[in-house]
């Protein structure tokens, strides 16, 4: 008479379990480690839901002979202290198992098969799935975390007509994620289309239940300085510094530079031979104009330079706070003022100070006027 071959739990194929996990492994580079520590989380937390009480499961992972197998572990206590069966077992029944057993040490009671796989059927598949959408969120958020404050090049996949939100692809493979480019963190006349590459600032990475969220900028002065950093090799060195960034998108930018050797300047390499390098970050800008300026330690005279194209006569900084008035020469005013304010505006952000800008007359007048 031919001995039965035992079947084995309906959805409870430990062998198919370790596969799956090392394709994981292999293809998505999520480690058996991680998913299989999910799917014990989720076996000792079924259990426990259907078994009201019991406190300590434990599931035994053999990887050498690809098994799983669980256990409820219980103390051992004197028969007349047996009351919880859940987590207790007398001591008589304790040594009835193995003589070894003593009062206060703990037995563990393997599950039977049947059932075993029954809770395996029910959530193993599903702890897999969302355990994967788990580590596939993890390890995007993980990469574009890394890259905060960095430019990445997406590719437009959605333009929405209503609110002119972009929506981007960026990334590669399975490390690639949507990103929104909301109107707001768009250059103001800026046509963007679907299928088109654009470069983009990452803001900030935050973690959210649909994934992580990745929020991007065309407008950000990040973005000038990364652009820098590509193209002028000083900057990526650390020979030259930007210290500051004032910009207003797709108009104009100021960016005030300072070297750390004195035979570099600054201006200079940012410029680069016959302007190379600043006209390939103005055309990656759509025309937008950069003025470079040179940073010094000295607030007025940082002040001047920031006013250009105008020319200073003198800079008067206040006995207070950080305000100055600024003496241009006549014909320079509204120069140093700039269309509709920029220049005076973006001076002002670049330098941290609030300029009052005056004509050289003003000047001569309220002399006058002291004098009368």
């Amino acid at each position: 008479m031919k001995r039965k071959k035992q079947k084995e739990p309906v959805g409870m194929n430990c062998a198919e379990i370790f596969a799956a996990l090392a394709l994981l492994e292999k293809e998505r580079g999520i480690p058996q480690t991680f998913m299989m520590d999910k799917i014990i989380q989720a076996l000792t937390t079924a259990y426990k839901r259907d078994h009201d009480g019991v406190e300590n499961v434990i599931v035994d992972v053999d990887e050498e002979h690809q098994t799983l197998k669980m256990y409820v572990q219980k103390m051992v206590v004197a028969d007349e202290d047996y009351v919880d069966p859940a987590n207790e077992i007398s001591e008589t029944e304790a040594r009835a198992l193995s003589a070894s057993h003593v009062v206060g040490g703990v037995v563990n009671l393997p599950v039977d098969n049947v059932e075993f796989g029954r809770i395996a059927a029910g959530n193993g598949k599903q702890v897999i799935i969302q355990g994967l959408r788990e580590a596939e969120r993890g390890m995007v958020y993980d990469e574009f975390n890394s890259k905060q404050h960095e430019i990445l090049t997406g590719v437009v996949t959605r333009i929405d007509p209503r609110n002119g939100n972009v929506s981007l692809r960026i990334g590669t493979g399975t490390e690639s994620t949507e990103a929104l480019l909301i109107a707001g963190e768009q250059v103001k006349d800026e046509e963007l289309t679907e299928g088109s590459h654009v470069k983009v600032y990452v803001v900030e990475v935050r973690r959210s239940t649909r994934g992580p969220q990745v929020l991007i900028s065309r407008t950000h002065p990040g973005l000038v300085k990364r652009l820098f950093e590509l193209e002028v090799p000083e900057i990526f060195d650390g020979t030259v510094e930007v210290r500051s960034i004032a910009r207003e998108a797709g108009s104009r930018t100021k960016m005030a530079v300072w070297s750390n050797d004195e035979n570099v300047d600054p201006i200079g390499a940012c410029v680069g031979p016959k302007g190379q390098r600043v006209a390939t970050i103005v055309e990656e800008l759509r025309g937008e104009k950069i003025d470079i300026i040179k940073y010094s330690e000295d607030p007025a005279a940082f002040i001047a330079a920031a006013l250009a194209p105008a020319d200073v006569l003198e800079v008067m900084m206040a006995d207070e706070g950080k305000a100055c008035r600024v003496i241009v020469p006549d014909d320079q005013l509204s120069l140093a003022i700039g269309k509709e304010g920029q220049n005076a505006r973006l001076a002002a952000r670049l330098t941290g100070y609030k300029i009052d800008i005056k004509p050289e007359h003003y000047q001569e007048d309220g002399a006058a006027e002291e004098t009368v």
